[in-house]
C-alpha cells in the first residue's frame, strides 16, 4: 500500500513544478509528471495546491515545567501549523549529567506525534562536562546550546570558548543565546528602583545594543576557536550588523530569527499592561523598522533559518504575574503552529521572499545545519514522506478558538492569512486533514542526527 499525492504544485527550496509523488514504506519512492494507483493506494488530490516538505522547527519548548504543552499537545500544536519535525532544548538538572538529562527528556517525548530530536543546553564548563559533549552525538544530539544570559545558565567568555572547541571536536553546532546578561541585569535593577515596572520596560532593559554587544562577541570567541555557531533568535538590526560582518570574515555561523520578530513590534509591548504581558519574551519585540531588515536579511540569505521558540506559558498563574512587574511574568511566546501561515502571508503573498525561499529557511536549511539532510527537509527520492498540502485560494483567520496549543491566548489573535493548510503527511501517514489532527500519540520517532560536517554551510548557507 502506498500514499499518492497527484495533480499538486511541488515547492522544493530552488523551483515549483507540477508532479505527482509516491511515498512507501514512509519514504518517497517516485516523483513524476502522473502516477498511477492500485485500489488498496491512498490518493490525494492536491490540485491547485502547493506541495511542501513539512517543516523542521529547531526551537522549541515543550515539556518545559510551568508551560502547557507536553509532548503530546505541542506536537499536534505543531503538526496543525505543516511542521513535521521539532528539534527541543533540554531543560539541565544540575544533580544529574547532560546524558542522564537527555534520557529523561527522550521518555518525556515519547507521546509525540510528530519526529524529534534535541538540543542539550550546557550551563557549566570543566572536565566532566567536556567528556559528556563528546559522547552526546553517540546518543543522536550534535548540537548544544550556551546563554549569555540568564545567571541559572550562562556561562563566561572563557567557558564559551573551551565549549565551543570540544563541540567543534565532537562534529556539534552550538547554539548561543547572545544577550549581554550581566548588564541586563543592572539594567532591570536600575528600572525597578525607579519604579518602571511596566513592560514595556522588558524591552527597555533589553536594548538592541545588548544583543548587539553579545552577538559580536559569542562570534568573536568562534572565530577563534574555529567553531560553527548558530545565534539563535537574532532580533533587531543592530545585532544583524554583527553577525553579516562576521560571516563576510568567514566565521561558519548561522542565523536564526522567529515569526514574532517578522510579525510583531514593541507597541504590543504599550498596550494596557494586561494585553502588553502576554508579550514578553527576550529578546524582546522590536521596531518596525527592525522587522524589515530582518525580512531583508532573510532574502539576502545572512537569516538561515526560523524557529518558533514556542513556550506556551500560562496566562493565569503565568504571564499575568507580570502585571504590576515586568521581571515576574515569563519569557516566551506560544506559536508553533502559526509558523507556515505567518510567512506565507508576510513573506511571499505580501512579496517579502518567495516560496522556494520559504522552504531554503523552513525545511532545508535546518535539516543541514542540524544533520538531518536529506532524510528530512527536501522532497526527494528516498527522503522521508513529511509533506504539507498546502491551499493559497482558502483564507485562516489565527484564533485561540481554534488553536490546537496549550494557552489560553494568541498572541497572532485575530490575523487574517491567505492560504489554509488542508493536510500533513509524517513518513507518508497523514496526521492532519481538515484541520483536525489525526495523528496518533507515539506516532514520533527519535532523530538520530547526523554530525556537523563542511557540507552544511556550502550552497545556498
Amino acid at each position: 500500500m502506498a500514499t499518492i499525492i497527484q495533480n499538486g504544485l511541488l515547492v522544493t527550496a530552488s523551483e515549483i513544478f507540477q508532479a505527482d509523488i509516491k511515498i512507501e514504506n514512509g519514504k518517497i519512492s517516485i516523483i513524476a509528471d502522473q502516477i498511477g494507483s492500485k485500489n488498496e493506494d491512498t490518493v490525494i488530490d492536491a490540485t491547485d495546491k502547493y506541495v511542501l516538505p513539512g517543516l523542521i522547527d529547531p526551537h522549541t519548548h515543550l515539556g518545559i515545567e510551568g508551560t502547557l504543552d507536553d509532548f503530546e499537545s505541542g506536537s499536534k500544536a505543531a503538526a496543525s501549523g505543516g511542521v513535521t519535525t521539532i528539534i527541543n532544548f533540554t531543560e539541565p538538572d544540575n544533580s544529574q549529567t547532560y546524558l542522564e538529562d537527555l534520557t529523561e527528556w527522550r521518555a518525556k517525548a515519547k507521546n509525540s506525534i510528530i519526529d524529534y530530536g534535541f538540543h542539550s543546553i550546557i550551563n557549566k564548563c570543566n572536565p566532566e562536562v567536556i567528556e559528556q559533549i563528546a559522547k552526546l552525538p553517540d546518543e543522536g544530539v550534535t548540537s548544544i546550546k550556551l546563554f549569555m544570559a540568564y545567571e541559572e545558565n550562562m556561562v563566561n567568555d572563557k567557558e564559551m570558548y573551551l565549549l565551543l572547541k570540544a563541540a567543534k571536536k565532537a562534529g556539534i553546532v552550538t547554539n548561543v543565546h547572545a544577550e549581554n546578561g550581566n548588564l541586563i541585569d543592572l539594567l532591570i535593577e536600575e528600572a525597578l528602583r525607579k519604579n518602571n515596572t511596566k513592560p514595556i520596560y522588558h524591552a527597555y532593559t533589553r536594548p538592541p545594543s545588548m544583543e548587539a554587544e553579545a552577538t559580536a562577541r559569542a562570534l568573536r570567541i568562534a572565530e577563534v576557536a574555529e567553531a560553527p555557531i548558530y545565534i539563535v533568535h537574532i532580533s533587531c538590526e543592530e545585532a544583524l550588523t554583527e553577525f553579516t560582518r562576521a560571516k563576510e570574515r568567514g566565521v561558519i555561523a548561522f542565523g536564526e530569527t522567529c515569526p514574532q520578530y517578522l510579525v510583531l513590534d514593541e507597541d504590543y509591548l504599550k498596550t494596557e499592561d494586561k494585553e502588553a504581558v502576554k508579550y514578553i519574551c527576550s529578546p524582546p519585540l522590536r521596531t518596525k523598522k527592525d522587522q524589515e531588515v530582518i525580512w531583508s536579511k532573510i532574502k539576502s540569505g545572512s537569516i538561515s533559518t526560523i524557529g518558533s521558540d514556542h513556550a506556551s506559558h500560562p496566562f493565569v498563574n503565568g504571564k499575568e504575574n507580570g502585571i504590576n512587574d515586568f521581571t515576574k511574568a515569563p519569557n516566551g511566546l506560544p506559536g508553533i503552529e502559526s509558523t507556515l501561515l505567518l510567512l506565507y502571508q508576510y513573506g511571499v503573498y505580501e512579496g517579502r521572499i518567495t516560496l522556494p525561499k520559504l522552504v531554503e529557511i523552513t525545511s532545508q536549511n535546518p535539516a543541514k545545519i542540524f544533520g538531518l539532510y536529506p532524510k528530512k527537509g527536501s522532497l526527494n527520492i528516498g527522503s522521508d514522506g513529511d509533506i504539507v498540502i498546502f491551499d493559497p485560494n482558502k483564507s485562516t483567520v489565527i484564533s485561540k478558538e481554534t488553536q490546537k496549543q496549550g494557552t489560553e491566548y494568541n498572541v497572532y489573535e485575530g490575523i487574517n492569512v491567505h492560504g489554509r493548510i488542508d493536510c500533513v503527511l509524517s513518513r507518508g501517514q497523514v496526521i492532519v486533514e481538515d484541520k483536525e489532527v489525526v495523528g496518533k500519540a507515539g506516532h514520533g520517532e527519535y532523530l538520530y542526527r547526523n554530525r556537523f560536517t563542511s557540507y552544511s554551510h556550502e550552497g545556498s548557507l
